[in-house]
């Protein structure tokens, strides 16, 4: 088994906010995947869980979730709750997670992963993520999964004034980069938009995915 969980592999890795480092440590990755891929959770690497779909490697879940500098007080907004992995670890971190599946079968084992272990402030919803979850909004955080070519506009309208997105964009799995959107404070203003560091995503499907026939 691989060290990724310990907070001083992930603080060698850059990751410093102390209460995602304790997240991170105190979750079995292996509870999150296929029975086949179990032996190799350990590992600072993604795993295939079906349907087309991975659970990213460790490292970069705490990178997202990192970048979304949660305080505890918020509600998150999460677009493919996939395993319930990264839906767990936003769990410990915020005051309420409002996760969305398109996947019906992941959807339908994420609630009951996650119910069974006990969380009891996350929200589902088998809906196209690229729509988000207009009932629910605004949103203080929201974390993307997935890639789109380009961001949702829906996504970034259901973010509250200051709120910070984090979304990996690109029209193809060799140009997508990890983005930090952060909404203006002030009416009129446009959003400020930081790249965190190239990655691979699966890419986001929907109804509003700009790249759906």
């Amino acid at each position: 088994m691989g060290d990724w969980s310990r907070a001083d592999y992930l603080s060698r890795q850059g990751i410093r906010d102390r209460r995602v480092l304790e997240a991170m440590a105190a979750l079995t990755r292996a509870d999150f995947v296929p029975e086949e891929a179990k032996a190799g959770a350990g590992a600072d690497t993604p795993i295939p869980i079906g349907y087309g779909q991975t659970i990213s490697q460790p490292y970069i879940v705490a990178l997202m979730t990192e970048a979304l500098q949660l305080e505890g007080h918020e509600r998150v907004l999460e677009v493919g709750t996939g395993s319930g992995y990264q839906t767990a670890v936003l769990a410990m971190l915020c005051r309420e997670v409002f996760t969305v599946e398109i996947v019906p079968e992941l959807a339908r084992s994420a609630r009951e992963r996650l119910t069974a272990s006990g969380f009891t402030n996350v929200r589902f919803l088998l809906a196209d993520g690229s729509r988000g979850w207009p009932e629910q909004a605004p949103f203080d955080a929201i974390l993307v999964t997935a890639a789109p070519s380009e961001v949702p506009p829906a996504l970034l309208g259901q973010l509250s004034r200051g709120g910070r997105m984090v979304v990996p964009v690109g029209p193809t799995a060799h140009s997508q980069v990890l983005l930090r959107i952060r909404r203006a404070l002030e009416p009129g203003l446009l959003p400020t938009v930081e790249s965190l560091l190239p990655v691979r995503f699966v890419p986001l499907t929907g109804e509003s995915d700009p790249t759906r026939p």
